[in-house]
């Protein structure tokens, strides 16, 4: 006697959708200090730019009410010179008000004169002894935030050591950096520098060294040596969005039996730069069917899910999985939460590998079923 037992096969076609929200500006405890059309200068300064050696500065360079400008050739210039002009005298202008923003904010912690060695989060940092000098290191420290801002002020004077380096950790931009000097900053050889400096006075920047950021002089010269220096830009915000794979073989079942298989990794990316970041990832199934006539249908009433535990994350939050264990599944006949990030810093992702289960009707016939299953964050 012979026995025929019923087969069936279901794939799964994953979709994803991702809602984007709107880029959402800095909500750290500090705003950028407002450049205006100063932004658009690597150096700016009142009386004089005065180049030696081959220097390549990256912006534009900007003198106002003075109008000389000189060493360029032999300095490489990627940008434009504004002598005493509309857009020199506007961003002189423009410098002005940003110098008075960066004294008015509120001192969130005095400091030593010296700050290598240190590490500094977000904040406003005003010098205990009216200057800041860096003999080493300095670290800025921006924990995860991308949007983290960091103000130096002083009344008096900024002098860097050579071969000293101002450092940018996790996650921290030089466009964010802003040096409030109250007279003149003098910048050591063979080091390099981050960040905005406003000084009411004068800039030297010392032999050999690379400037990320900006130098401008409200009321004196800029004078360079044989020195990089580029324009500092934010970095812009990208996409909130989910991936996931094409196909998923779900496999093989008898009537009545359950048939159950991994989907691959499905991966939600956010770098949209935000300080505060939050994220809900959902899944949706809808009913399996067959191809041809007549179409024979399995309901997604009979589909489960559950997203286990994520594999790899990157970024500061909390991520929580909708259906930790196989005992949390839920069916995904209607809209269920897959992964959820809350409590986020910056740019994150996360990874999981969830799993669908199919219970396989008795009354179901031997075919090929195929379902989607739709991936969305928002």
């Amino acid at each position: 006697m012979a026995r025929l037992v019923t087969t069936l096969t279901l794939f799964a076609t994953a979709t994803v959708l991702a809602v984007l929200a709107e880029p959402r500006s800095a909500s750290a405890a500090e705003l950028p200090v407002p450049l205006g059309t100063a932004a658009n200068f690597a150096v700016l300064a009142g009386t004089t730019v005065t180049n030696t050696g081959l220097s390549v500065v990256t912006g534009d360079i900007g003198v106002s009410p003075g109008t000389a400008v000189t060493g360029f050739p032999p300095g490489q210039l990627n940008g434009a010179i504004h002598s005493n002009d509309g857009p020199a005298v506007q961003g002189k202008s423009d410098l002005a008000i940003a110098y008075d923003d960066a004294v008015s904010r509120t001192t969130t912690d005095t400091v030593a004169t010296e700050l290598s060695g240190t590490t500094k989060t977000t904040g406003v940092y005003e010098s205990a002894g009216g200057t800041f000098t860096i003999a080493g290191d300095l670290t800025l420290d921006a924990e995860g935030d991308p949007n983290a801002v960091f103000i130096f002020k002083t009344v008096s004077t900024l002098i860097t050591g050579a071969s000293s380096t101002v450092n940018l950790i996790n996650g921290a931009q030089s466009c964010n950096v802003f040096w409030q000097v109250g007279s003149s900053a003098t910048l050591g050889a063979n080091s390099l520098f981050r960040g905005n400096i406003l000084a009411l006075t004068s800039i030297t920047v010392g032999a050999a060294l690379e400037v990320d950021g900006r130098t401008m002089a409200i009321n004196g010269a800029v004078t360079m040596d044989t020195d990089t220096v580029t324009r500092s830009t934010c970095a812009e915000p990208g996409e909130l969005s989910i991936s996931a794979p094409e196909t998923a073989d779900l496999g093989s079942a008898g009537l009545g039996g359950v048939v159950s298989g991994n989907l691959g990794p499905v991966t939600v990316t956010d770098e949209r730069l935000l300080s505060e970041p939050t994220w809900t990832a959902t899944v949706v199934a809808t009913d399996f069917v067959t191809s041809g006539v007549p179409v024979h249908t399995i309901s997604n009433t009979n589909a489960s899910y559950w997203s286990g535990p994520a594999t790899t994350t990157s970024g500061i939050g909390t991520f929580t999985s909708g259906q930790p264990t196989a005992a949390d599944a839920e069916t995904i006949d209607v809209e269920r939460t897959a992964f959820t990030l809350t409590d986020g810093v910056g740019n994150n992702s996360a990874t999981w590998d969830p799993v669908v289960s199919v219970q396989i009707p008795l009354t179901a016939v031997a075919a090929v079923y195929t379902g989607t299953i739709t991936f969305s964050v928002a």
